[in-house]
């Protein structure tokens, strides 16, 4: 190992504690004695602060810690970021890369470390932030001449809105790059949607040099759009949630004595159903929603929330859309991956 590489394993727990403990002047310190020895910042912003919160979302989902917990260490994370980008501060000697977050899209930090480590590398960065409207992302790409557009979504259930930002960027001719796990572990959707992307900070780095991503784009075309399903999901969204809901206030006994939050979060978790649905019918890849089942039980089980009224859900959501045969089918998988476990327990 070299000296970098144990100074940086040494100084996780640290980092882990001080977000534990909600000590940003703390979680500052560690990051900045690291720099003051030696390692270099993007090791800082790579190897220490991304693990870390990596495994603050592990530890919220498996409930070890409490959305509030999670925030807070998030907060901080990006603090210390900051710190780390005041310290190493290069001046640019590389053309403007513009870097946001999908319309709708609030997890800003994975991008953030993305466009930190571009301007390290030399890149003039401009970071627009969390959830920028295709309309504002392109009137900024015409007010200023930018080499590339490098945006992150982190939830597949955005890849609808994450389609039109990327038309968007091609109709302003500037080349886009995308990443984050909203375009799957291998990419696959952003091969869906016919764009470059990368799966970490350095290989962005790499792809921006490179010549792959100013070839010019072949058109994208996904004709099973045609049938309907995608517009009529997203018409139907409210109808689908109250109906839902009114399913389960009729045949879950507890869902009638939810306070006030507890129907509000009901509500919001049947609008990530109706949601998650919506894009894997837009890109008609049944994997996406079957991963999203899969993951919405792994945290009803940390939980100790039995899976029966989802499964119900999305047996119920199939009934009432019999005339969306992409999407029946979806829910049928995502239902019968539900409640497997229970079968062979």
């Amino acid at each position: 190992m070299s000296d970098s590489t144990d100074a940086l394993a040494a100084a996780y727990p640290d980092l882990i504690r001080c977000l534990g403990e909600a000590d940003e002047y703390g979680a500052t310190d560690v990051a900045l004695g690291l720099l003051a020895a030696g390692v270099p910042a993007e090791a800082v912003l790579l190897e220490l602060i991304a693990p870390a919160q990596a495994q603050v979302g592990q530890w919220w989902q498996r409930n070890e810690w409490s959305v509030a917990q999670e925030h807070a260490a998030t907060h901080i994370s990006e603090r210390v970021v900051a710190a780390v980008s005041s310290y190493a501060s290069p001046r640019p000697n590389r053309g403007r890369v513009v870097v946001a977050c999908m319309d709708g899209e609030w997890h800003a930090l994975p991008v953030r470390l993305v466009a930190e480590v571009l301007r390290l590398r030399g890149w003039n960065v401009t970071f627009l932030g969390a959830s920028v409207p295709a309309a504002h992302l392109v009137s900024y790409l015409h007010r200023y001449d930018a080499h590339a557009v490098a945006l992150g979504c982190a939830l597949p259930m955005r890849l609808p809105q994450a389609h039109a930002m990327i038309e968007a960027c091609r109709r302003a001719d500037v080349p886009i790059l995308v990443g984050g796990r909203g375009f799957g572990a291998d990419g696959r959707w952003a091969a869906r949607l016919g764009v470059a992307w990368a799966p970490d900070a350095t290989s962005a780095a790499a792809a921006l040099t490179g010549e792959a991503l100013f070839d010019e784009a072949s058109e994208v075309e996904l004709p099973h759009l045609a049938d309907d399903e995608y517009a009529g999901l997203v018409r139907r969204r409210g109808e689908l949630i109250d109906s839902a809901l009114a399913d389960l206030t009729d045949h879950v006994p507890a869902t009638r004595e939810y306070s006030g939050p507890q129907l509000d979060r009901t509500v919001e978790d049947l609008g990530h159903i109706v949601d998650f649905l919506a894009a894997a019918v837009y890109v008609d890849d049944q994997t996406l929603f079957g991963e999203f089942v899969d993951w919405l039980g792994e945290v009803l089980t940390s939980r100790g929330v039995p899976r029966e009224p989802v499964a119900r859900t999305l047996a119920h959501l199939a009934d009432e859309l019999r005339d969306f045969p992409r999407a029946r089918g979806f829910l049928g998988a995502g239902q019968a991956a539900l409640t497997a476990p229970a079968l062979t327990s």
